[in-house]
């Protein structure tokens, strides 16, 4: 990810997920600190950007090093 963070919609665009699984995931990460949400309004219509926390960018660094040493382990 490129930005520092999204909104709803762009999140599903380059997800290609549906409304209610993006929604159901972004509530969980929220919920574990992953991720801040800051809702705003811009031209009166409701806007919802995410942005990843220090703890979830570092939950993320560590299961991507869990799923390096899987591959591996495999391959030895």
């Amino acid at each position: 990810m490129a930005n520092d963070s999204y909104d709803f919609t762009s999140l599903k665009e380059m997800l290609e997920v549906t409304d209610g699984n993006l929604a159901s995931n972004l509530k969980t990460l929220e919920k574990e600190g992953y991720i801040n949400v800051e809702k705003s309004f811009v031209d009166r219509k409701p806007n919802t950007q995410y942005k990843r926390t220090e703890k979830g960018a570092k939950a993320f660094e560590n299961h991507l090093t869990a799923l390096e040493n899987l591959i591996k382990q495999q391959y030895k």
